[in-house]
């Protein structure tokens, strides 16, 4: 306000912008109490059967559950998680396409390429991060071990003598595989395969020396005595295995961050009301006791994240594997 000719006026132009903003809450407020009106779908950049797929079909069943509106999940897969993700990418920053990938086709299948065909933050809205899982370091018996220590003086002992498998070229088994190595100062050779499955079962044979594995697929042969378990990345134990120290407990730092995620984006620009909305839903159903029991079976963790931890966890990560892929010279196949 201002004073002219000893009259009290008022300027319009505060109450201009107070209205302005007063219909900006309105309008997000009739948004967010709108969505969903209709079918949502959740595209997964992978085949079917899958933990990514897995995971997907429970959230969108809650959500179908909690709204009463139809929620499929949609498998798109290619180009390591490209494709999916591409799509999801290109549409309507409405809520209804959405996107439930991981970080192996999000942060670093990206990574790898040049140019990059997507930037992992600020082409999408991060809703949730719903789980992660370390990566187990599983071992064949034949290497005369019993421990994570031993296993790193044998490792340094033997340079170019041992070998490690991978789910593939830069994977995330074989990025945590160079970041561990270089760590440790352990010189192996890498070995590639085409997914999880035959890498678990080239240590399982004794072709392959070690991996970097999840713990859900890992466990039961470690129990058999097919395998040795001997350490997880992140920067704590995990509940799943208890028993089976960090990586940091033995000194080894540049893991704790060394984690496997699920997790639920938007398109970019995604109204905040829907994003609320969403990201208030997928934290609610991933803390159900049920689902948390389950998620806890499959030796994974529940996170949960709000959309801003989300968005930092991966800036961090991406920043992190970036180096790595730099500093080791990693190409894709």
């Amino acid at each position: 306000m201002w004073y002219q000719e000893g009259i009290l006026r008022v300027s319009k132009r505060p109450l201009r912008y107070l209205l302005a903003g007063v219909l900006i809450a309105l309008s997000c407020f009739a948004t967010a109490q709108e969505y969903p009106s209709r079918l949502i779908r959740i595209v997964v950049a992978f085949p079917p059967g899958g933990s990514t797929d897995i995971y997907a079909r429970i959230i969108a069943n809650e959500l179908q559950v909690a709204w009463g509106k139809s929620v499929i999940v949609e498998n798109r897969p290619g180009g390591t998680g490209v494709i999916g993700t591409q799509a999801v990418r290109q549409s309507p920053p409405d809520g209804y396409t959405l996107l439930f990938t991981s970080n192996t086709g999000h942060v670093l299948g990206p990574l790898l390429q040049d140019p990059r065909p997507f930037d992992a933050v600020a082409d999408f809205t991060p809703i949730s991060k719903a789980l992660r899982f370390p990566l187990y370091l599983i071992v064949h018996p034949s290497i005369p071990t019993r421990s994570l220590t031993e296993f790193i003086a044998f490792a340094r002992s033997k340079p170019g003598q041992l070998n490690y498998a991978s789910s593939g070229q830069g994977g995330y088994s074989h990025l945590t595989a160079e970041l561990f190595n270089a760590a440790a100062g352990i010189k192996a050779i890498h070995v590639p395969y085409k997914g999880a499955a035959p890498a678990l079962q080239a240590v399982l044979t004794g072709e392959a020396h070690y991996l970097f594995n999840n713990i859900g697929t890992s466990q039961a042969f470690v129990i058999a005595g097919k395998l040795r378990g001997f350490a997880v990345t992140g920067e704590k134990r995990s509940p799943a295995v208890p028993d089976i120290p960090a990586i940091a407990e033995a000194g080894i730092r540049g893991l704790e961050n060394a984690y496997t995620w699920l997790g639920l984006f938007g398109p970019a620009q995604l109204s905040p009301a829907v994003l609320g909305k969403l990201s208030t839903e997928v934290i609610r159903i991933m803390r159900l006791p049920d689902i948390a029991k389950r998620v806890l079976n499959d030796g994974y963790e529940v996170v949960a994240s709000t959309p801003a931890q989300f968005t930092r966890d991966m800036q961090a990560e991406v920043a992190t594997w970036s180096r790595v892929i730099r500093e080791h010279g990693i190409k894709a196949e």
